[in-house]
């Protein structure tokens, strides 16, 4: 947590062994913990991380949904640090910079996914207003950090195999904050409020709670104007989701469940075919029916955006390259470091039309720069809300509207399945002041 305007971290990324579910594994981490340390600021704050890299590989650390400059040693996925180096990265968290659920994961071009499923990601909160509202602060908080891994028996991390890698790979053991199916119990008040990241690389996780509704008050970018009744959640790769749940049923343990779900079409079905069988991921559990627990009725308002003074396209499929096969593209072309694909103007609007006319779902994620989802095949959006990350179903075509303020420079934009970024589905995004 900061103190006095300042959170300084020093941060390891390193690989070694540590206890993980139920057992010993040798995966990759920060600071010998997975996840890694959860990092808390206010808006103003100034941020310090004192990066060393133990790991055999090339890193960096990209700073997913924060709205911070992209250039020099913040956001910037840019900078390579190479085995045995260190990095001094160092930024101020906007005065104006919304409560909100972000998080820091690797992000070295061809490295990004393998990092990642290695084991490489961490929380990093920005308290303000919606954590103030009565309501809201009343509430029992839990973060979740959901992520996948791929083991052998002595808990060694598995090599990949080229199919699943182009479908995106996916790990047999899936952990709640590094561990297997943790209870997590809701105190008298009656109030949960669960934090939810998918720090997975690949896998979608569609969430339930047996018996109970859930309240959505945040999306990626921030609170909602009010809470969105729900009975599931989709959370694609890199999505943050903030939802209050009452313990209004009999005392007793729900199952929070992951829900099938096919996020490949026909034809790649290999070892992604979908399990028919709910999984457990965690259990909830309480001793006191609450009768009536007060939600919140309002939040904090979202302000639609004007209208854009621009529209893009952007079309996302995969096809084979000469000289290096399978690639993931966007308007047919892999991505390629030195050339720049999308040229915007700082203090301008845009609207981007994303279509999907491959056979895979892929979620779209900007760096640096919040969006609003404007309507999916031309029906409008049912609510208002800030994203960072955006879902693309094959066949459909989504329509996001985008401000760009505060930070020129050069940044991206990829598939947050980060195998399908690896393999070239990413662009260079340039915002000229």
């Amino acid at each position: 947590q900061s103190q006095d305007g300042l959170l300084e971290v020093n941060l390891i990324a390193s690989i070694n062994k540590i206890n993980l579910g139920n057992q010993q594994v040798y995966v990759l981490n920060y600071n010998g913990q997975i996840p890694g340390p959860r990092l808390e600021a206010k808006p103003g704050d100034t941020i310090r991380i004192n990066f060393t890299n133990k790991l055999p590989q090339p890193t960096n650390i990209h700073y997913h949904g924060l709205h911070i400059p992209i250039i020099g040693n913040a956001d910037n996925v840019f900078l390579k640090i190479a085995p045995g180096d260190r990095l001094t990265y160092q930024f101020q968290i906007p005065q104006n910079h919304p409560a909100g659920m972000f998080w820091y994961h690797p992000h070295f071009h061809s490295l990004t996914a393998e990092q990642l499923f290695g084991g490489l990601a961490g929380l990093f909160i920005v308290r303000g207003e919606l954590d103030e509202i009565p309501e809201v602060k009343a509430a029992e908080e839990k973060f979740l950090v959901l992520q996948d891994f791929a083991l052998d028996q002595q808990g060694n991390l598995l090599p990949s195999q080229e199919l699943s890698i182009m479908t995106g790979r996916e790990g047999d053991l899936i952990t709640v904050n590094g561990q297997s199916k943790p209870n997590l119990a809701i105190p008298p008040q009656g109030l949960l409020r669960l934090r939810i990241l998918n720090a997975s690389t690949s896998r979608f996780y569609r969430l339930s709670l047996e018996e109970h509704q859930f309240y959505l008050i945040a999306t990626d970018g921030g609170a909602l104007t009010e809470p969105i009744e729900m009975s599931e959640l989709l959370l694609t790769p890199g999505e943050r989701a903030d939802i209050l749940i009452q313990a209004s049923r009999e005392p007793g343990k729900y199952r929070l469940l992951n829900l099938p779900y096919q996020r490949v079409s026909m034809g790649m079905m290999g070892r992604n075919v979908p399990e028919n069988q709910p999984q457990v991921l965690a259990t909830v559990s309480y001793d006191t029916k609450v009768a009536a627990v007060p939600l919140p009725s309002k939040l904090i308002p979202v302000e639609a955006l004007p209208k854009a003074q621009k529209v893009r396209r952007f079309q996302m499929n995969h096809g084979m390259i000469p000289g290096q096969g399978m690639a993931f593209l966007f308007n047919g072309q892999p991505y390629q470091l030195e050339r720049t694909d999308t040229q915007v103007q700082l203090n301008t609007v845009e609207d981007w039309e994303l279509i999907n006319t491959g056979i895979m779902d892929h979620p779209f994620h900007v760096h640096g720069n919040a969006f609003q989802v404007v309507s999916r095949n031309g029906k409008p959006e049912p609510y208002l809300a800030w994203k960072d990350v955006v879902l693309v179903r094959p066949g459909e075509k989504v329509l996001i509207r985008m401000p760009f303020q505060d930070f020129p420079g050069k940044t991206v934009y990829h598939c947050h399945i980060l195998d399908h970024e690896d393999l070239g589905m990413m662009g260079n995004l340039e915002i000229q002041a």
